[in-house]
């Protein structure tokens, strides 16, 4: 009876070891999340108050802690490229987020289907 006891003690500690990482993980991807919505956004405005200026007027990017006269056109190719990396790395958080709650689930559940076997043993 003690081996059946040590062995679901031992998988309830590994249950919540993974439990506390995933949970980390997933607080973590939220974040980024939320910085790159906040980033897409940004530029989304920036890209809309560009848009509504005269086709003459100088623009210019920060490299760094400078600033260079670009043409609109280019800075709103920039733009719109800062959007579309956004949004690819918020479908790939999303995808990630999705598996660590489906690798939880199913750890979740082998270790109910163990002590249902130990139950019928």
């Amino acid at each position: 009876m003690s081996k059946v006891d040590m062995e679901l003690k031992k998988a309830f500690a590994e249950l919540q070891e993974k439990q506390i990482d995933t949970a980390q993980k997933l607080r973590i991807a939220d974040l980024q999340i939320e910085t790159l919505k906040r980033n897409k956004q940004h530029a989304s405005f920036t890209e809309r108050e560009i848009s509504s200026l005269e086709e003459g007027t100088k623009t210019y990017e920060s490299v760094g802690r400078m600033f260079v006269m670009t043409p609109m056109t280019q800075v709103k190719e920039n733009l719109q490229k800062k959007q579309a990396q956004a949004e690819e790395k918020i479908k790939v958080l999303v995808n990630n987020k999705t598996y660590l709650e489906n690798s939880l689930k199913d750890a979740t559940n082998s270790l109910r289907e163990l002590v249902q076997q130990k139950k019928e043993s």
